[in-house]
């Protein structure tokens, strides 16, 4: 809840803004609320710390990104966090609007509260924060990295990871699962897993060859004199999101039934405290945690949630830390008898004009950049509009990837994929090559152009369609609609498999789509192998320095229903 004097501050904060004072004093007057103190600020329980960061793909540097405004959930997910948004989002979880947990947590009032309280993120601020929760709990703390670390950044693909493990290794984490890892393909994540210096769980990844373990499953930590065990699970849809061409000799899945036999074989092993730390995403995990019996703790990633407080199923509670690097979770436990007897959770925003940085990590961060800096730091062009990627069926930075697909590559139609990582452009700024690569840096970036019927269209719509929005969670693989654009289409949310898109349009004509008719797509992230054509950051690149500005106007082609 928001303090009455945090209150009152927000209140000059907002009166300075709507009187038009200068965004030099807005910034003062909001960061005058805030000191690196007070957002350290924890009353220490118990005899365990967990600390959790996860889904940062690659991001070192502080940064702007706009919490999505759209996030429904279904079936029994519907209504529940973290399916709320905006103000009721605010409203389920006592914020105060125009607060620095507002702008964190949500879209709401964006544009005006990133002026007031600037860019947020960067690793250096994390090894801050991590460090003084060390110094504070000592031999209590367990670091847990929940993947998707590796990639997302133009120094994390050319160096496939390389800058983002150094900078990983100086935080020491105790263990960490993956995703996006695995698309460095096989022999890149084995040679980078031996020099870690610590596990690489996978706890339902499998051999295909001998349909034997192919990573660890688990490892046993003691902090506080407790003995705490850690189970690593991978995302477990990377061969059918990602091209299963670059780890043919891997499969994954949900693997329930491996989950509990690992927490079994913990608890037989001595372990009073067993943490499941997952990059299965949020209603998977929630899920999980109804069926296996034993878990105390689930640390959640993928879906990229943040939410301020521990969701609680059964006995297991399960904690979202969001992404991009903007927030560190810390979650002290009072672990007693073999079982968890109170808990203290907080979600540390990590304010880069309020943390400061931590010295050791900057010089390292300004070591692994340098190479590339000058490549980064290229202006392509000026948005007069705020760019950003998250939301279940558009975003700003994703249809101006469209409009580049359509006139770089003469199309009719442009598919973009539904990630969730990339940063957030506000409008007046530049739009640097490193702006465009924090949305595009995969190594599978070409762009294809070919024909494709108006009944493949409606195909591919729907499978997407059934991975966001089935009712059953184990069939969801967490990211959002792909992106269109000049097409159209009307989505009801509710209906089952095949039946959830109509009313398929050209955007331009208001043509109705023929199935049989063949239409000219360009796309980009296709997971077949020996796809040709330019990367989507030159296809990009080019169009934004064609154009110099550019101006997204609200996409309205998406009608939703059934939510």
């Amino acid at each position: 809840m928001i303090s009455r004097r945090e209150f009152i501050q927000v209140a000059a904060a907002t009166a300075a803004l709507s009187s038009g004072v200068g965004s030099g004093l807005t910034r003062a007057v909001a960061q005058q609320r805030l000191t690196e103190k007070e957002l350290l600020a924890f009353e220490p329980l118990g005899n365990v710390t967990l600390v959790h960061v996860t889904d940062i793909h690659g991001q070192l540097m502080p940064l702007y990104f706009r919490e999505p405004s759209t996030n429904l959930g279904v079936g029994e997910a519907k209504g529940q966090p973290p399916h709320v948004t905006g103000k009721e989002f605010l409203a389920r979880f006592g914020i105060a609007p125009g607060s620095s947990a507002a702008y964190a947590l949500t879209s709401e009032d964006f544009e005006a509260l990133a002026k007031s309280y600037g860019r947020i993120g960067g690793l250096d601020r994390a090894a801050t924060v991590i460090k003084a929760i060390r110094a504070e709990r000592g031999d209590k703390v367990a670091l847990l990295d929940g993947g998707d670390t590796w990639q997302g950044s133009w120094s994390s693909l050319k160096t496939r990871g390389q800058d983002m493990i150094d900078c990983m290794a100086l935080l020491k984490p105790d263990a960490m699962t993956g995703h996006w890892e695995f698309t460095y393909g096989t022999e890149r994540v084995k040679q980078a897993i031996d020099g870690l210096g610590f596990p690489f769980l996978g706890l339902n990844i499998r051999d295909t060859e001998w349909n034997e373990a192919a990573f660890e499953a688990s490892t046993m930590i003691e902090r506080g004199g407790v003995k705490i065990a850690v189970l690593g699970q991978a995302f477990p849809y990377t061969p059918v999101a990602n091209p299963r061409w670059m780890i043919p000799n891997w499969s994954f899945g949900v693997r329930e039934e491996d989950v509990q036999a690992q927490v079994d074989k913990a608890r037989k092993g001595g372990a009073q405290l067993v943490v499941l730390l997952s990059h299965n995403g949020f209603d998977v995990d929630r899920k999980l945690a109804s069926r296996v019996k034993g878990i105390d703790v689930i640390l959640t990633g993928h879906t990229h949630d943040a939410l301020p407080e521990a969701v609680k199923v059964g006995k297991t509670l399960l904690i979202a830390s969001g992404s991009s690097g903007k927030f560190v979770s810390r979650l002290d436990l009072d672990v007693r008898d073999g079982e968890v007897k109170a808990y203290r959770y907080k979600l540390i925003p990590l304010f880069s004009d309020v943390i400061s940085a931590d010295a050791e990590m900057a010089a390292k961060i300004a070591e692994v950049r340098k190479p590339f800096a000058a490549d980064l730091a290229k202006v392509l062009g000026k948005t007069d509009s705020l760019l950003y990627r998250r939301g279940n069926f558009n975003g700003t930075f994703d249809d101006l990837i469209c409009q580049a697909l359509l006139q770089e590559r003469d199309a009719e139609i442009a598919l973009s994929p539904g990630f969730r990582w990339g940063t957030s452009v506000l409008p007046g700024q530049d739009i640097t090559f490193e702006d465009v690569t924090n949305a595009t840096a995969i190594t599978y970036p070409a762009v294809y152009r070919m024909g494709m019927t108006g009944a493949r269209l409606k195909e591919i719509i729907e499978d997407v369609a059934d991975n966001l929005f089935n009712v059953d969670p184990y069939y969801q693989q967490g990211g959002d609609m792909v992106r269109i654009g000049g097409l159209s289409y009307a989505i009801d949310v509710a209906k089952p498999q095949g039946q959830r898109i109509s009313d398929m349009q050209m955007v331009k004509t208001g043509a109705p789509i023929d199935p049989a008719r063949e239409y000219q797509v360009a796309g980009w992230a296709s997971v077949n192998e020996g796809t040709e054509g330019p990367p989507i950051w030159d296809v990009v690149a080019n169009y934004l320095t064609r154009q110099k500005t550019v101006r997204l106007e609200p996409n309205r082609a998406v009608k939703v229903t059934g939510a």
